[in-house]
């Protein structure tokens, strides 16, 4: 067997085993030695094996990871959500399916402190499900919302989607979370539009029951400016520690965690909503999620020195050099295999399989790999929401506990949603202006 078939092997096996159920990190791991004592030999593959272990991650870079992961444990484990949730619900009480935007922009607020997507579905499935469907909102109407606006937390900076591409394709993370800023709001503005068009034109899918006439009444109804502001102030402060610390030059993104992390521990401490119990609960979950990640990213190095010993990315490449396929068909053929994949694989498996070997194809037509990695998000988080795997979906079926209502009318529910994510990632596509304008790169184009 040639050491190119070895390598489209070891990717199509990576795939199947991950389907099966095996850890993802796991399966890249031993593929990836198997693959290189193929092509070189176990000497060779038994010291990138520990080559990989040793010095992967050993860099201060890698410091954001559990940084980050800690800060949103922090804001998952207080009412921060639901204070969010309170106060856009009050803003948007007028307006015909203010809930449903209520939820969006308390996703857009929340997603900007966690960094993933899993977390916004959980908290908002518990806090915004109930209310929607208590003032009249349908069952699949309100999940698809949660659902499908929970995977802001993935674009919104922080995101450690972005973190593990940053550290793969060897980008530098805060350009990363500072070109996910104007394509997050659009995405929510998107989103807000969807829901306002379909309270006019399918209000029989918005509302349970015709029109919803009555005023939403929540607890913050009767409640003076003041207790609003201060319901609200909390996020604000630890948005403007992190995002304020990057995108004013005061932080590098390792320092911007650890000031969000600080800042979410002392809010949480001044609100009373972290006791020792949970601390230590907070502390043991961010050292399992970052000890997770770490395996994950020893395994993709690995996995991508395998790849490159088997000559499969500069096959393909010389391929479509010979073929001369442009570089707009290359990347509707890439757009469309990470959506297929997102109907089996979860978000990480697909760039931790996908990206090594698409990297160095891409790199040659001059692309730039902000622009590159923020479509790759989008397109990862439209996954997110697509049969028959559709992570976020399981997450708000999982929370929503005995709640009358099945998983494919969650699939359904989230459709709309599926389709906004859709017209927004040919946007970003056609306009790389609204991902590079922020980091002065505006005026690079592909086309």
């Amino acid at each position: 067997m040639s050491d190119i078939a070895i390598g489209a092997v070891c990717m199509i096996a990576s795939v199947f085993l991950i389907q099966t159920g095996m850890h993802i990190g796991v399966a890249l791991m031993a593929l990836s030695f198997a693959g290189v004592w193929a092509i070189k030999g176990i000497a060779v593959a038994g010291k990138l094996l520990a080559s990989s272990a040793s010095t992967s991650i050993a860099s201060e870079v890698y410091g954001v990871i559990p940084l980050f992961v800690i800060m949103g444990l922090f804001v998952s484990a207080t009412n921060m959500g639901r204070d969010t949730f309170d106060v856009a619900a009050l803003l948007m009480r007028r307006i015909r399916g203010g809930l449903g935007i209520a939820t969006v922009a308390a996703n857009a607020v929340f997603a900007a402190c966690t960094g993933t997507s899993i977390a916004s579905a959980s908290v908002f499935t518990k806090v915004a499900v109930p209310e929607m469907v208590r003032h009249g909102h349908g069952w699949g109407f309100s999940v698809g919302v949660v659902a499908g606006s929970s995977v802001l937390g993935m674009l919104i900076p922080p995101s450690l989607l972005m973190i593990i591409f940053g550290v793969i394709a060897n980008t530098s993370i805060g350009d990363l979370f500072m070109s996910g800023v104007l394509p997050g709001i659009l995405l929510a503005l998107a989103f807000s539009i969807t829901i306002l068009l379909l309270g006019f034109l399918r209000e029989r899918f918005v509302f349970a029951a015709g029109h919803v006439r009555g005023e939403y009444r929540g607890p913050l109804e009767d409640a003076p400016i003041h207790v609003v502001f201060l319901k609200f102030l909390p996020i604000c402060i630890l948005i403007a520690s992190v995002l304020g610390g990057i995108y004013g030059g005061f932080f590098t993104p390792t320092e911007a965690g650890g000031a969000g992390a600080l800042a979410a521990f002392l809010i949480g401490v001044a609100r009373r909503e972290i006791s020792l119990a949970k601390l230590w609960e907070v502390t043991l979950e961010t050292g399992r999620v970052t000890a997770a990640i770490c395996f994950l990213l020893m395994a993709a190095q690995l996995y991508s020195q395998m790849l490159a010993m088997s000559g499969l990315p500069y096959a393909v490449g010389q391929w479509l050099q010979t073929a001369q396929l442009t570089f707009p068909v290359v990347l509707v053929g890439y757009l469309v295999v990470i959506i297929l994949m997102g109907c089996f694989l979860d978000s990480l498996s697909i760039m931790l399989i996908l990206l090594p070997f698409v990297l160095p194809v891409i790199e040659g037509f001059g692309t730039n790999l902000v622009w590159f990695g923020l479509i790759t998000i989008v397109a990862i988080e439209i996954g997110l929401l697509t049969p028959p795997l559709g992570v976020s979906v399981f997450v708000v079926k999982a929370n929503l506990g005995d709640a009358p209502i099945s998983t494919w009318r969650i699939f359904m529910g989230t459709m709309p949603m599926t389709i906004t994510m859709a017209l927004t990632l040919i946007v970003l596509t056609l306009f790389p202006w609204f991902s590079l304008v922020l980091i002065g790169k505006g005026g690079w184009t592909w086309w």
